[in-house]
């Protein structure tokens, strides 16, 4: 059971890169990586592209497998591609999310894994109060899908096999990704436990 963290956007409305935030004292990047390894995913393979380098200094001394999409200025779908491409014939699935959204736990991941294991589905999909977002868990069955997909990364593959996937409910408040300056301040209160009531 593997995982995939795409990290290779160019955090153009940020301004700044924001994998490289501190948020507790920790790289949004590195804080993305290491959930997956505590959920017992094997391989992580983690995507670059922007500031590749500066990204794989963060990475050092984890346990991770890296690909690059030199191409990321294109959007998610080839980071995708080369999260799938870079898994290993043995992995049975692979669990993708978003190193911008630091709100996801070791524990959801544990959790969506083990509904997976647990049942027949080929995909186990997040969704916040209504809303599906990353992370989404693949089978290997759909990873040709995965590839073939022009756009929008995962969703047109989320889309078309809605029907036999399984869902697992997070709260809203698990929702949050790093787009411009007021995320990163909002999400930083809110780890921090100084977000306003």
């Amino acid at each position: 059971m593997a995982g995939v963290v795409l990290a290779a956007g160019a955090s153009t409305r940020m301004g700044r890169n924001k994998l490289l935030f501190a948020l507790q004292g920790v790289s949004v990047l590195r804080r993305a990586v290491v959930q997956p390894s505590g959920a017992g995913l094997d391989p992580v393979v983690v995507v670059l592209g922007h500031e590749a380098e500066r990204a794989r200094q963060e990475l050092e001394g984890l346990n991770v497998r890296l690909a690059l999409n030199p191409a990321y200025l294109e959007g998610i779908t080839g980071s995708l591609r080369a999260g799938i491409l870079a898994l290993p014939s043995e992995a049975q699935a692979a669990v993708v999310m978003l190193a911008d959204m630091p709100l996801v736990t070791t524990d959801m991941l544990a959790t969506m894994v083990q509904r997976f294991r647990s049942g027949t589905a080929p995909l186990v999909i997040s969704e916040y109060d209504g809303v599906n977002a990353p992370p989404m868990l693949y089978d290997r069955s759909l990873f040709p899908e995965l590839l073939a997909s022009e756009e929008g990364g995962g969703r047109e593959v989320v889309r078309r096999h809605r029907d036999e996937a399984e869902v697992v409910s997070w709260p809203a408040s698990a929702l949050g990704d790093l787009d411009v300056p007021s995320d990163y301040e909002r999400i930083r209160a809110q780890l921090d436990g100084t977000a306003p009531d």
